[in-house]
């Protein structure tokens, strides 16, 4: 018996290999994509903002009325493609059947939680305008690489080994001195007594969309046999809810109609509406099959294209600052997925027996997180395909 065992294990391994390499390929060649896509897509989006706003330098339609439309479209979006590639389950679909929408809004109840929480950022971006000045927020905002590193520890169980957190820290220096020049002319002028609600809006900045981008994942990878096209229309309809209560809740308290955030709309800003709900679909894709680690490094490197952009278009000056940065960036993104912890877990470790590495490296699946077998013993989900190969027939 040992030795059928060990033989359809070694013809296994022969006949994985290949196989196993052909879908890294693939794997690595559907993540450049997305990289180049959200860089495209990011880059694109200041140049909009830039081009949104009137002879005076400000917005005269309700940025409001922009985070509403983003999430109808999405949903609208959503919808066509599950009406066009189908929900990917057995059963009537969702949009056909009231019983199956509530049974499939129930089975992705999770995603409701980063809705809210992107639904209460979207509003605490423009608080954050009331304390500080733009150049300041985007310095802040360099302290969600921490937090979503401690959330992804913490909630997803993923491991660091200390070069990660090394690059995690370069990258945030790289983003920072890039910063520097801008951030650094004069003192910030928060209004008299208004200290509290300036921290408070600092620690919800920087906690806030880092908790909604790691929900978000788990809430992707908990059930990978579901479509994503499914999830991501629950994702987006609760989107949708959140913000609708949002503008109705600012249109009592402003009383003013609803119609009227409407109201000074253009080609750039329905532009800048298509190029918004774009990123957020792309950020569904970069949850579900990468990871949030690489979304935040994707992110950066579309603040340089952005620069490059800016620098071709509307002829701002690339600094010293904004090199010396670029090049601790590409450091610390080749130092973290480069020498991440790809060894297995300690002796006596189910990973370790399975020859499976425990350190989420680059773009995980949830199978480091431990489910219980139907004898109740704990493994690492995935195992029991493994055993199942090598069980004689």
């Amino acid at each position: 018996m040992d030795d059928l065992v060990r033989r359809k294990r070694v013809a296994f391994g022969a006949y994985a290999e290949p196989l196993q390499k052909k879908e890294k390929i693939k794997s690595n060649t559907f993540k450049i994509a997305l990289v180049a896509s959200d860089c495209l897509l990011l880059g694109l989006q200041p140049v909009l903002v830039h081009l949104s706003k009137n002879k005076s330098g400000k917005f005269s339609f309700n940025p409001i009325s922009v985070n509403l439309m983003t999430e109808i479209f999405k949903v609208v979006f959503a919808l066509t493609v599950l009406l066009f590639l189908g929900t990917g389950r057995p059963g009537p679909p969702m949009y056909r059947s009231v019983r199956s929408f509530i049974a499939d809004a129930r089975h992705n109840w999770l995603l409701a939680v980063p809705a809210g929480l992107y639904a209460i950022n979207n509003y605490l971006k423009f608080a954050m305008q009331l304390y500080f000045r733009p150049t300041t927020t985007k310095m802040l905002s360099n302290l969600k690489i921490f937090t979503i590193a401690i959330l992804m520890r913490t909630v997803m169980h993923r491991r660091f080994n200390i070069i990660q957190y090394e690059a995690l820290f370069l990258l945030v220096a790289g983003i920072t001195i890039n910063q520097l020049q801008s951030c650094g002319k004069g003192g910030e002028q928060i209004p008299g007594g208004s200290l509290l609600p300036a921290v408070l809006c600092v620690l919800g900045s920087v906690t806030v969309p880092s908790a909604a981008s790691v929900y978000n994942e788990k809430g992707l990878k908990k059930h990978m046999d579901t479509s994503v096209h499914l999830q991501n229309f629950f994702l987006y309809f609760y989107g949708m809810c959140f913000n609708l209560l949002g503008a109705l809740g600012v249109c009592l308290y402003q009383q003013r109609s609803f119609g009227s955030i409407f109201e000074h709309q253009s080609k750039v800003t329905l532009m800048l509406v298509v190029n918004n709900a774009l990123q957020g679909i792309l950020s569904s894709f970069f949850y579900k099959f990468a990871d949030t680690i690489l979304k935040k490094y994707s992110s950066t490197i579309a603040t340089i294209f952005t620069a490059m952009m800016s620098w071709a278009m509307f002829g701002h000056q690339l600094t010293m600052n904004f090199l010396i940065g670029v090049s601790i960036v590409f450091v610390s993104m080749h130092q973290f997925f480069t020498f991440g912890d790809k060894g297995a877990g300690p002796p006596g470790d189910k990973a370790h027996v399975a020859g499976r590495p425990t350190g989420m490296v680059y773009s995980p699946s949830m199978d480091h997180i431990r489910v219980s077998d139907e004898n109740g013993v704990a493994v690492v989900a995935g195992e029991e395909e493994d055993k199942a190969l090598l069980l004689p027939m």
